[in-house]
């Protein structure tokens, strides 16, 4: 058998023993749901109502039910990381003593939607905004002095960056001396070349 990707402790036990008091038949739509909104990080997946109403039918005080949600996540986050085959999945649930009703759920909603799952963690960004749009002005601010005839051009470049979650664009606004906007196209330039060589 692979190497563990779920290890044995503590807190992994006392869930195990908590999924396999869960009702066999409410639990497979618990995991499709789970495995709907995995891919995105800042939302949870019940609302607090919603989570309620899982207490209620699971029989689970709050801290447990959150446990219960958190161990499936990570397992299944935990088969999107290693790319696990359905049968494989329920192998190592099966080696950490879930029952095999609960293990043979996990290796059928995986089976079902795995594949999509892992596709939607492939295509999410890494960092929390993404770079949408990019405009500039530049800008001449005279000396106050009318001795001194010092001229200071600053660019200031306007980014607009949308959140992963939510298409609303918010504008940046970054303001250049000339030296500025030098060493920052250089940094530029580096980062192309890295990219470039990675390719």
């Amino acid at each position: 058998m692979a190497a563990p990707v779920v290890p044995e402790t503590d807190s992994i036990r006392r869930a195990v023993s908590l999924l396999n008091a869960v009702d066999p038949g409410r639990f497979p739509r618990l995991l499709s749901r789970l495995l709907q909104k995995l891919h995105l990080k800042a939302e949870s997946s019940f609302s607090e109502e919603e989570e309620e109403k899982l207490q209620i039918a699971f029989s689970l005080e709050k801290q447990d039910l959150h446990l219960v949600l958190e161990t499936i996540s990570f397992i299944l986050e935990q088969a999107v990381y290693h790319n696990l085959k359905p049968a494989s999945l329920q192998q190592q649930l099966q080696s950490i003593h879930l029952d095999q009703d609960k293990a043979e759920a996990f290796a059928s909603a995986w089976a079902a939607a795995g594949q999509d799952t892992i596709e939607k963690f492939r295509q999410r960004v890494l960092t929390p905004q993404k770079l949408e749009t990019i405009g500039w002005q530049l800008n001449l601010q005279m000396a106050e002095s009318m001795q001194a005839k010092l001229k200071s051009p600053r660019a200031v470049l306007e980014l607009g960056v949308s959140d992963e979650d939510s298409k609303n664009l918010k504008k940046v606004f970054v303001e250049f001396s000339h030296q500025e906007l030098f060493e920052f196209y250089n940094k530029l330039e580096t980062i192309q070349a890295q990219l470039d060589s990675l390719t």
